[in-house]
């Protein structure tokens, strides 16, 4: 005989009804206040309450808790959804996908077939909470990923907590659990708290800091039926906790506090909802959560979270404003239908299977499809991108140099290079090299491009990713002048001596160790001087004493490039998704920098700091331009992307040499 846990197992309407309500907040936020709701976040309670229940009460019945009914139970829960949704966005793809956001969606087929679309939004660097940032179609499906990881680890911890009873049945087993889950609920939520301050968009993704969400639902799972309140506090609670659900998006500003400690607040709602539902009562929340219509609708709520999404991203991909009340319902509406039509013919039909391997080979079919028919699909588009490398030359592709030789600037966005698919990856070889990365330490890492031997000058470029991208330019001519150039930038710390301790701190102080060690190798250094925002009309205090140090107590002369104008919005994308015409109205209702070059209005600067203004070669007529000479200008909101910088490698070497040989 084997010891047996007290819980209670009994359906519970206002679990379902919960469920719909998360759902459609979801939607609601996505579609027409583009923030996060705290849905997801009960998603994951009622999981970790529904799935320790089932699991306790399974080793209950049978003694047993085997790896293989698990999973199988899973993957039919799981997967019959997902296989048909990410199969439909695959074939829509092809019709109405921007080719800017291709790649990272095909990679994204795959994350969420497999279950680490997670790890693989935050390996990309991906912001879910910035509106800025084009999504994919799929990129829901982190939630998928992070509640099957959930799983696995549940499967881990359970078995654990099953063989120590087994070794001891002295032990009580609802204290044993409620020990392991208080443990983990309070180490992923400290971890959690912690980890949203240091690097909030990683935090999002990560597993650990959700965990403890699932956790406090496996302890409503095993201590819920002993909570007694009275029935009037109990409606009371349940009905705040409904209200207070319903507004989270509104009271907090989620975008920058999920999930640390604010996400306790829907988290808190939803426990007095199930707490207020021990209690049966006429005007409790249970009564209008446990209506059969509800129930009905929850039964829905699965599909509706990963339809909505789906098609919402189809429909912005070419519509920038939001939908209005009407196509927002309808995309709800066709979710639920969606979902109606995949539950009835696809999810019932499989999980009714028994435990075989007859519902894997199934599932494993599907899977191959989607593989298979992604697969052929991103090859037939990788094919089909034409090369940057073979297409460009100054003659066909002038860029800048058509307005330094004030030949026919022809922006014709029919016919321009890197595409808007390409132009995120056209970077310079630094980000390639692996030269151009964060350091978390504030290390010095140097990398040298150009002539590397019987060089005749020595160039160091120094700065953050803003003065990383003049690398190209430099590149252009280094092996005409004979130049080497030394790289020496670092992603996110700025040529300043504003920050005092951290990283970027480590990095400026000893950039300039370097430079001081080193000077009598080195003719020039480079480097951004402002930042490029109509809010800063003047250059930061700290870049100017910072470049002002180079040019007096280093005593090496400083090119300052006036940094190019920045628009806030991903301008490729754009452009793929809207067009020329619309691209260009958006960047000009961004508010431009001041006409004036700050630094000339600088009078303290250093007699070796020699700034210099590049603004006109962004301009056609006085107005910023997406394209010029048939060149794309940028990778992303404000960065220039490889192949412009190339082409003002001829405006950048008349400044350049005439410091050096003077």
């Amino acid at each position: 005989m084997h010891q047996t846990i007290d819980i209670e197992r009994k359906f519970r309407p206002e679990i379902e009804g919960l469920r719909i309500i998360a759902a459609l907040l979801v939607a609601i936020y996505h579609i027409w206040l583009g923030r996060v709701s705290g849905g997801v976040d009960v998603f994951f309670v009622i999981s970790g309450f529904l799935i320790t229940t089932s699991i306790v009460s399974k080793y209950n019945k049978t003694g047993e808790f085997k790896f293989f009914p698990y999973i199988i139970n899973l993957l039919k829960r799981l997967l019959p959804s997902v296989v048909t949704v990410v199969l439909t966005v695959i074939i829509l793809s092809i019709f109405f996908l921007p080719r800017s956001i291709m790649d990272k969606t095909f990679q994204e087929v795959f994350a969420s077939l497999f279950y680490y679309q997670n790890w693989q939004l935050a390996l990309s660097n991906t912001d879910y909470l910035d509106r800025e940032q084009m999504k994919t179609p799929l990129e829901h499906f982190w939630a998928m990923s992070i509640q099957g990881q959930f799983y696995i680890i549940w499967f881990i911890l359970f078995t654990l907590v099953f063989f120590i009873l087994k070794k001891n049945s002295r032990i009580n087993g609802v204290k044993l659990i409620n020990i392991f889950l208080t443990i983990l609920f309070a180490a992923s939520l400290i971890y959690s708290i912690y980890l949203t301050e240091v690097n909030q968009p990683w935090a999002y993704f990560d597993v650990t800091t959700r965990v403890w969400e699932f956790s406090l639902g496996g302890l409503l799972a095993i201590n819920l039926s002993r909570i007694n309140i009275p029935g009037v506090l109990a409606d009371i609670i349940g009905w705040l906790g409904l209200v207070g659900l319903i507004l989270t998006g509104i009271i907090f500003d989620v975008s920058t506090l999920f999930p640390g400690y604010i996400a306790l607040w829907p988290m808190l709602c939803a426990v007095a909802i199930l707490v207020s539902g021990n209690m049966d009562t006429k005007y409790g929340v249970k009564s209008f959560l446990g209506r059969s219509w509800m129930m009905k609708a929850g039964g829905l709520a699965f599909g509706l979270y990963l339809w909505h999404w789906v098609l919402l991203s189809f429909y912005q991909y070419h519509h920038e404003e939001i939908p209005t009340v009407w196509i927002g319902t309808g995309i709800i509406l066709l979710s639920f239908i969606l979902s109606w039509f995949v539950t009835r013919f696809i999810e019932k039909p499989i999980r009714s299977m028994s435990i075989s391997i007859k519902p894997v080979i199934i599932i494993a079919t599907g899977l191959l499809i989607n593989a298979a028919v992604a697969s052929s699909l991103y090859y037939y588009y990788e094919t089909t991108i034409p090369s940057n490398d073979e297409n460009f030359s100054f003659e066909n592709y002038p860029g800048a140099y058509a307005l330094k030789e004030n030949r026919p600037v022809n922006t014709n966005p029919e016919e321009y290079i890197p595409s808007a698919a390409q132009a995120q990856e056209n970077l310079a070889d630094s980000y390639e090299d692996k030269v151009h990365q964060p350091k978390t330490k504030g290390e010095l890492e140097i990398a040298e491009y150009g002539v590397t031997e019987n060089y005749a000058h020595t160039i160091v470029l120094a700065g953050s990713s803003h003065s990383a991208h003049w690398l190209p330019a430099l590149q252009q001519f280094a092996q005409e002048e004979k130049i080497r150039i030394i790289n020496m930038t670092q992603l996110g710390s700025r040529f300043s001596t504003r920050h005092e301790s951290g990283p970027q701190a480590e990095w400026n102080k000893n950039a300039i160790n370097y430079l001081r060690e080193n000077k009598d190798q080195i003719d020039l250094v480079v480097a951004t001087a402002d930042l490029g925002l109509a809010d800063y009309p003047k250059p930061p205090e700290g870049m100017v004493k910072q470049l002002n140090k180079i040019g007096d107590d280093v005593g090496l002369p400083v090119l300052a490039i006036r940094d190019n104008q920045r628009f806030g919005f991903n301008i490729p994308e754009y452009l793929d998704q809207y067009g020329y015409e619309a691209t260009k109205e958006k960047m000009l209702s961004v508010e431009p920098m001041d006409e004036t070059m700050p630094w000339k209005r600088v009078e303290y600067k250093s007699p070796n700091v020699h700034p210099v203004d590049y603004t006109e070669y962004f301009k056609v007529d006085g107005v910023y331009e997406p394209i010029i000479g048939k060149v794309l200008i940028y990778y992303d909101g404000g960065h220039i992307n490889e192949t412009y910088a190339t082409t003002m490698g001829p405006v950048i070497r008349e400044d350049v040499m005439k410091i050096i040989e003077s």
